[in-house]
């Protein structure tokens, strides 16, 4: 890592493996990997969760439990308690969307719950009241003395109508966008509360689908803190973009789920280059243009692009110049946003350091700027092009930021 020349690494904590007072070993892992990190010059952001619920706790109802988020709000505390004095920068929850909407709506993540149009609210709800929780805990125990920053990493494409002269496609993309990172967002940035055209939408196919709890979008308790405030900074992974149509399948009218409730479905332009998977349409203008709808619809707080990234698959090219190119582009585009549109970007982490575990695609998917050889005991690392394109990027921008003096 010292070979890209980078200045900040974003790492996750596993729950579990650093939380109880017998695990010496997790607390004592997790201490070396940060003073390591700091003695390189890199500063630490953690990630306390990261889709890697401990079974135990699933076991309990996992993130569909009311109680997970009291027993994350401990976690949290023990965290913040035991490695706060080098960490400033911290996440609570890594992608709640994909967690809530992969793993308990459509079931292809952990845990791999399929209940539609009820689960995925539970869970959303709960990582959004655990966030909330975290967050107050540090702001009210440990920022007076430790002075760092907690927020939480919330994903997005940027979307635009399908056809932008159709109001039923425009409408469907405010829904979308309702439905994804205002899901999130505009509780802790704006309100307090879900975004009222969300509830709205919920709140009527509830009662037309004749349900018995009423809207099954859950509402903030009163009797817990608020999560309107509760980020230092704003989190964006971001990876692609998508046009949207209406989706209006009479099929689906009476049809319980998150699917039918956002009556939304998003589409990839023919125009736009697809990299190694199917969903990963090469769209860096879209960052541009999402970075500044953050700006402008939610907060000037500082944005930290936390993942973005270009896949790989089939035959090993170190020298991938496709990706390579990626990258330029996209940090071009980064550039426009902070030089043309103010949005005050402070930093921009690549996904990812090296070829890893994607989730569901496994190992046949690399995201990595360092190629690892999964097939040799010693789990070989060479650098990508990408790699060394990517450090040079970093070293020319720190050499043009030094102080004149220097």
């Amino acid at each position: 890592m010292s070979g890209l020349d980078v200045t900040v690494f974003p790492h996750d904590f596993a729950w579990g493996a650093a939380t109880a007072a017998y695990q010496i070993e997790g607390v004592a892992y997790y201490n070396k990997v940060i003073d390591d990190l700091i003695a390189c010059g890199v500063t630490p952001m953690i990630t306390l969760y990261h889709m890697d619920l401990p079974q135990a706790l699933q076991d309990l109802g996992g993130w569909s439990s009311t109680e997970i988020a009291d027993i994350f709000e401990n976690y949290a505390r023990f965290c913040f308690k035991t490695f706060g004095d080098r960490v400033k920068l911290w996440i609570t929850v890594n992608e709640p969307y994909v967690c809530a909407k992969l793993g308990h709506e459509d079931g292809i993540f952990a845990p791999g719950i399929k209940n539609p149009g009820i689960s995925v609210y539970l869970a959303g709800h709960n990582m959004l009241r655990a966030h909330t929780k975290a967050w107050h805990i540090y702001n009210t125990h440990f920022r007076p003395l430790q002075a760092g920053q907690v927020s939480l990493a919330l994903n997005s494409d940027w979307v635009e109508p399908l056809d932008p002269g159709c109001p039923k496609d425009a409408a469907a993309a405010e829904r979308y966008k309702a439905f994804t990172l205002d899901w999130f967002a505009c509780p802790v940035f704006c309100t307090g509360d879900y975004s009222e055209s969300m509830r709205a939408r919920i709140e009527t196919r509830s009662l037309d689908l004749g349900c018995k709890q009423g809207s099954r979008l859950p509402r903030f308790s009163k009797d817990e803190p608020s999560p309107l405030g509760t980020a230092d900074f704003f989190a964006l992974n971001y990876y692609t973009s998508r046009k949207v149509k209406d989706l209006n399948d009479a099929s689906m009218k009476n049809k319980l789920s998150f699917e039918r409730d956002q009556g939304a479905e998003g589409v990839v332009d023919p125009s736009w280059p697809i990299c190694g998977v199917h969903w990963l349409a090469v769209v860096p203008e879209g960052l541009r243009k999402l970075l500044k709808y953050i700006k402008d619809t939610y907060t000037s707080l500082p944005i930290y692009i936390t993942e973005n990234g270009f896949s790989q698959v089939g035959p090993v090219q170190i020298e991938d110049a496709d990706r390579s190119q990626f990258y330029q582009d996209t940090l071009q585009e980064v550039g426009k946003a902070i030089s043309q549109d103010r949005v005050n970007v402070k930093g921009y982490f690549a996904w990812s350091l090296l070829d890893n575990f994607e989730w569901s695609d496994g190992y046949s998917v690399r995201f990595g700027l360092f190629h690892v050889d999964f097939s040799t005991p010693e789990l070989k690392r060479t650098i990508y092009r990408s790699g060394r394109e990517y450090a040079a990027v970093i070293s020319s921008h720190r050499s043009q930021t030094k102080p004149k003096n220097i």
